[in-house]
């Protein structure tokens, strides 16, 4: 909003209160807490409200509004468990390139169906540069791998080629995203 309209509204506090809890909540607006909270429960996702509250130096009910606000404000988007691929029989972690040979909208969409209902493929983006989609999997190994390439994506009419590529060790997991 921009300095004029909010001069206008100056002399008029409730309009001055609404416009500045509008303001507030940019997204750029991020205190040093709300940062320090978002780094935490990135952290520890199952952290309680007193945790929280003695690490960022608030009481409980604090850091409960704070919470609630950023996760209304879509800040923080749902919480998850981290499994362990291995112990699940996923013992094959990969990322395929995948090419399309024909572009357009109705083969964008049928192969972005195909991509929501393959549980093995856990992530999928569409890309700049020579591949349109990378995407990662998980397989129980590599006939299953195998399987998946060629009997699943190749056989999509939009695909030309894919390029694979195994994972032989995961030096960092997937970490918080800096605050």
């Amino acid at each position: 909003m921009s300095a004029q309209r909010l001069d206008c509204y100056a002399g008029d506090t409730r309009h001055s209160r609404i416009l500045t809890a509008r303001h507030a909540r940019s997204p750029h607006m991020l205190d040093s807490i709300d940062t320090r909270l978002l780094a935490a429960l990135q952290t520890n996702a199952q952290a309680t409200a007193q945790e929280l509250s003695d690490l960022l130096h608030l009481s409980a009910s604090q850091v409960g509004r704070r919470r609630q606000r950023l996760e209304a404000e879509g800040y923080i988007q749902g919480y998850r468990a981290r499994l362990d691929a291995a112990r699940l029989g996923l013992r094959v972690q990969g990322f395929v390139q995948v090419h399309l040979g024909i572009h357009g909208v109705e083969h964008a969409d049928s192969f972005a169906k195909l991509v929501q209902a393959r549980p093995e493929i856990t992530s999928a983006w569409t890309m700049t540069g020579d591949a349109d989609y990378l995407l990662r999997v998980y397989c129980a190994d590599l006939p299953a791998l195998n399987v998946l390439i060629h009997d699943v994506l190749l056989t999509h009419p939009a695909v030309a080629k894919v390029h694979s590529q195994i994972v032989m060790d995961q030096l960092k997991q997937d970490g918080p995203l800096p605050t």
